[in-house]
């Protein structure tokens, strides 16, 4: 799980921007490997076969079954960042709230 690529995603790209490095500097600080990058709306489509979890901004939660379709044949990862993690910029919960999706998301494409 050392190697997660993380893709967050907002309008512009720009406060999701902030949470990803302070998501880099928590997985850093935890001595994780872990690719995490922001980008908007319109780019992340052409990263999804290169991630495997898409966390969207609150205010993108319409946009969640979208990415989810798109993410599924792929096993990427789609779920909305919670705003208790978002407003406050928490890096370590973003880290926290990611592997648990993922850890969910393989545990149910192995059931399948």
């Amino acid at each position: 799980m050392e190697n997660l690529k993380i893709l967050l995603c907002c309008g512009a790209g720009l406060s999701s921007g902030f949470l990803a490095q302070k998501a880099r500097k928590a997985a850093k600080k935890k001595g994780l490997n872990i690719q995490i990058e922001a980008k908007s709306e319109t780019e992340a489509i052409s990263h999804l076969p290169t991630i495997d979890v898409l966390l969207l901004g609150p205010h993108y939660e319409a946009y969640r079954e979208k990415f989810t379709e798109l993410g599924k044949p792929l096993n990427v990862s789609v779920e909305v960042i919670p705003q208790k993690i978002y407003g406050t910029l928490d890096g370590e919960k973003l880290l926290d709230f990611a592997f648990k999706l993922r850890e969910k998301n393989d545990a149910s494409s192995s059931a399948e």
